[in-house]
């Protein structure tokens, strides 16, 4: 049997090798909507800035440690981490469904205190039965018989978002409808074909953040305000190299997210202590915008599901890596071409 000290001193290793990431990412994980003066509909930065050396050179050192992590978890290294993983977060484990509601009833808490908001902190409106239905919600998340209708208001807030804000502005956040169906699939004991509620906000999670990855890139200017206030954040770096950086290493670990079991664990987690690590710098409403996603992530983290680890792993990674990297901007792009017009880089794309 494997002493509870080895357990945790591989798990600590694994953590204080995603250490360096931390830093580079924390500042750049405050969502800018939140902070800093934005427009959906100005026209984003042409795709032969963004698709320069810099991004390519950023691009390949993510592939290479993308496949690193894929070959080290079939080796006894690999198990060794993943049985780390299981003893450490146990509890996590065990609790996972009782730390989201919690979680979330501190979320809709913490809406219905702010008033005036749906869901997010930008997403401003004037009714003033919304803060109440939030409230509402929150109460539902007491019993776990009525937390499938709580998944069903976020799933009403979201389209009553869409309808006032647009289609591309809300898709900054398909992890609320992630959540939505773990709460109903898990309130009602089901799966969505087969997928489990887990898998489900799992993989919610991961498109949300690989679709803010690809707007650090498209709007660097957003955060501008950010950077001339914390000029520290850059480390040194130009604010173009870090933009670029910070969205590369967000959409690294995003893609992790639906990867092997280790690689999404460790993932997972990195991502999970930057979140936490912006609140410090950040303050309130970083804690309350970021609180489930967080909560989902500890989940993912602790999640003990495991499939057979094969070489094919490693090498079609750099495949489906460069495979969702080209989707995400080009749906990006051309959707924000069919709803606001065709910025200067695609004004010759003809669009069908």
């Amino acid at each position: 049997m494997r002493s509870p000290k080895g357990n945790g001193f591989r798990f600590g290793l694994a953590s204080a090798l995603a250490l360096p990431l931390v830093p580079l990412a924390t500042e750049a994980s405050a969502h800018v909507k939140w902070f800093c003066a934005f427009d959906v509909a100005g026209q984003p930065r042409g795709l032969e800035q963004v698709l320069c050396a810099d991004f390519e050179w950023l691009v390949a050192l993510s592939v290479l440690c993308l496949m690193f992590g894929c070959l080290a978890e079939g080796t006894p290294l690999g198990t060794a981490l993943l049985n780390a993983f299981d003893r450490v977060t146990s509890r996590v484990r065990a609790d996972t469904e009782t730390l989201v509601r919690a979680t979330l009833g501190f979320f809709f808490v913490s809406l219905w205190s702010l008033g005036g908001v749906i869901l997010t902190p930008e997403l401003k409106t004037d009714a003033a039965w919304i803060p109440w239905l939030q409230l509402g919600l929150a109460t539902l998340l007491i019993w776990r018989q009525t937390m499938a209708l709580t998944g069903l208001g976020i799933v009403f807030l979201f389209g009553y978002a869409t309808w006032n804000y647009g289609v591309f502005h809300l898709a900054d956040y398909p992890v609320f409808l992630g959540v939505a169906a773990y709460l109903v699939l898990t309130g009602t004991g089901r799966t969505l074909f087969g997928i489990r509620p887990l898998d489900v906000v799992r993989y919610a999670a991961a498109v949300t953040l690989m679709w803010a990855s690809v707007e650090k890139w498209a709007y660097p200017d957003w955060t501008a305000p950010l950077i001339a206030a914390k000029p520290q954040m850059t480390m040194g770096a130009s604010p173009e190299l870090f933009m670029k950086a910070a969205g590369v290493i967000e959409f690294t670990l995003a893609f992790a997210l639906i990867w092997t079991p280790l690689v999404r664990r460790m993932s997972a987690v990195i991502l999970a202590a930057v979140f936490v690590s912006a609140v410090f710098e950040f303050g309130k409403i970083d804690a309350i915008g970021h609180s489930g996603i967080i909560v989902v992530l500890l989940g993912i983290a602790a999640d003990d599901a495991r499939s057979p680890v094969r070489v094919r792993d490693a090498v079609l990674a750099p495949a489906w890596y460069g495979a969702a990297l080209a989707g995400f901007l080009a749906l990006y792009y051309v959707g924000h071409a069919l709803l606001f017009g065709a910025p200067a880089g695609l004004a010759g794309v003809p669009v069908i």
